[in-house]
């Protein structure tokens, strides 16, 4: 765990909350006498001083897990997709390769050195002083900003407290800075208590933080809002309420996620919030969609598309491969009774397409045999993963799945050695769609109806909301009972696939053996007959929490081991 003696390295990083597309350097604060930028120096100075603070905690936000920006998403370790190469680093949570000695994860390390700079910013404010600057034409913006820095470090500490709890459960609470002696003796807080830190700290800042920054001055975007602070009050409530954190199914918990995310459905509209084209959730002009309550943006680039352009797209390694599992989820539009399984074996593609008819989130998502991809003019062309087809095996690194990712992919870039293009990129972090899932799932197990108007919309008619979107449009939720909880979970998997949901939402559910033990994958033979396989991989209910790092076990004697680790 981080203490206020540590050092943050002098260096470029992008500011990684959506909008932010500029650099800024991180501030030093290993204060020697040879260094002329001394703690005085920090909080007398904004633009590298006191601004880089904060944004170094916005920094921390990124790559939690894998870089979102590289071929790792969480997404390869569920049943959404299959890593293209055995030697991913994702495989280890289903390979055998994760335990508290090898935890892959940086959350606790990224989630612990952003709450100990918050504790430090918040116990210094007294010590800012920026008068000496009154003349500067900037003064007055520098000022406003300050004015809602420590509104916005509290949001981002209680976000990193979320972090930790969905990630471990019980984790130590800690809101003063401490020496390196108090933080080796610390103790692990209950996650009750953490929740209720992480909803008190939302309501608290909330009516201080704007609804949009756009009309702030300097008109900078991407920093908390009042909205993401509600948002991350209602996921974590969500979280709460779900079988892992509340195995007594208590009903109260569900209905407080319910009214939290309801308090999000009916204040939309007045703060700008509305559902898109679900095609308009990511490409080049992404952030600024009004879907989006926050999330991470990124400068130009064409890291991500190198990762997960097909093999045989030049410089494409693959990546994240959507499985048959995933494909089996999406509804046919007919009648929205069947699904992916109406053809549930093997498939002649030459006498029947079974990607015909599907909803339309499918090919917003996956690209499939014969999809021209990518849609730049350099590298487009029809995509072959029939076994020896032009993106296949047995090439090294092809698809195993016989898919391959769109979802998040620009087809844009060119990824060519010559004239290489590049393109802005944003990654959800919460978005309005989102909640009327959250809110379906918290009324109907509050109510134990889908069809309960006490919180004054039925689940079915949340999820319907979504449903009906002019480019969607498919047939409405009418279930009830166990039937609706199984269409549910496969909606959600649809509306929410690759955007880091699907690892938790099992987790939370307490269903990874049913979901992620066995993974359907295809495989398309030269004369075009589709043959499902399983891929077995490794499922033990300990997984539902991560291990707490063998690394701070040793540090510190007070720490607990999460069961089964």
């Amino acid at each position: 765990m981080k203490t206020m003696n540590i050092k943050m390295t002098i260096g470029k990083l992008s500011v990684l909350c959506l909008l932010s597309l500029f650099c800024f350097s991180c501030v030093d604060l290993d204060y020697t006498e040879e260094t002329t930028r001394d703690e005085e120096w920090t909080y007398d100075y904004f633009a590298n001083g006191i601004k880089n603070l904060v944004f170094d905690v916005y920094a921390q936000i990124y790559n939690n897990e894998f870089a979102s920006n590289s071929a790792y998403f969480l997404a390869s370790a569920t049943d959404e997709a299959q890593y293209a190469l055995e030697t991913g680093a994702v495989n280890n949570y289903v390979n055998g390769g994760w335990s508290p000695a090898n935890p892959y994860s940086n959350t606790w390390s990224k989630a612990y050195t952003a709450i100990a700079d918050v504790n430090m910013y918040l116990e210094k404010l007294e010590e800012t002083d920026i008068s000496d600057w009154k003349y500067n034409g900037d003064y007055q913006s520098w000022m406003a900003q300050m004015e809602l820095f420590p509104y916005e470090l509290r949001f981002l500490r209680a976000y990193f407290y979320f972090e930790l709890f969905k990630t471990y459960g019980d984790v130590p609470l800690v809101t003063t800075t401490l020496t390196n002696a108090q933080a080796n003796t610390i103790e692990r807080t209950p996650a009750d208590q953490i929740v209720k830190f992480i909803v008190d700290e939302c309501d608290a800042v909330a009516p201080y933080l704007p609804t949009t920054y756009a009309t702030e001055i300097g008109a900078e975007v991407g920093r908390a809002t009042r909205i993401a602070a509600f948002a991350l009050k209602a996921r974590t409530l969500l979280y709460a309420a779900s079988p892992l954190h509340n195995p007594d199914g208590d009903k109260a918990k569900w209905a407080k996620a319910a009214e939290a995310c309801k308090y999000i459905l009916d204040n939309a509209s007045t703060w700008g919030l509305k559902l898109s084209p679900y095609a308009n959730l990511w490409g080049h002009d992404a952030f600024l969609n009004p879907e989006f309550i926050f999330g991470i943006g990124r400068g130009e680039d064409n890291a991500f598309e190198m990762a997960n352009y097909p093999i045989g797209v030049e410089n494409g390694s693959s990546g994240n491969c959507p499985t048959q599992s995933l494909v089996d989820q999406y509804e046919y539009l007919d009648n929205g009774e069947t699904f992916g399984q109406r053809y549930p074996g093997n498939i002649d593609l030459n006498e029947v397409d079974p990607y015909e008819g599907l909803d339309p989130r499918f090919a917003l998502t996956v690209v499939k045999n014969g999809d021209e991809w990518p849609t730049n003019g350099a590298q487009k062309k029809a995509i072959e993963t029939f076994t020896g087809g032009f993106n296949a095996a047995p090439k090294y690194g092809a698809t195993p799945t016989s898919y391959y990712l769109r979802k998040y992919v620009d087809g844009a870039c060119v990824t060519t050695a010559d004239n290489q293009t590049t393109r802005r990129h944003t990654w959800i972090v919460f978005r309005l769609g989102e909640f009327y899932l959250d809110y379906a799932e918290a009324v109907f197990n509050a109510t134990g109806s889908a069809n309960d108007a006490t919180f004054g919309m039925t689940a079915n008619e949340a999820v319907n909301v979504l449903r009906n979107r002019a480019d969607i449009q498919m047939p409405k939720f009418k279930e009830d009972g166990e039937a609706w909880v199984a269409r549910y979970e496969r909606e959600r998997l649809v509306e929410l696939a690759f955007e880091n949901h699907r690892f938790w939402d099992v987790r939370r559910w307490k269903k990874g053996a049913q979901y992620f033990k066995n993974i359907q994958v295809a495989t398309i033979s030269p004369n075009l007959q589709l043959t499902r396989s399983t891929v077995a991989r490794q499922w033990d209910d300990k997984f539902n929490y991560y291990p707490i790092p063998q690394s701070e076990l040793k540090k510190n004697g007070n720490l607990t081991q999460n069961p089964g680790w």
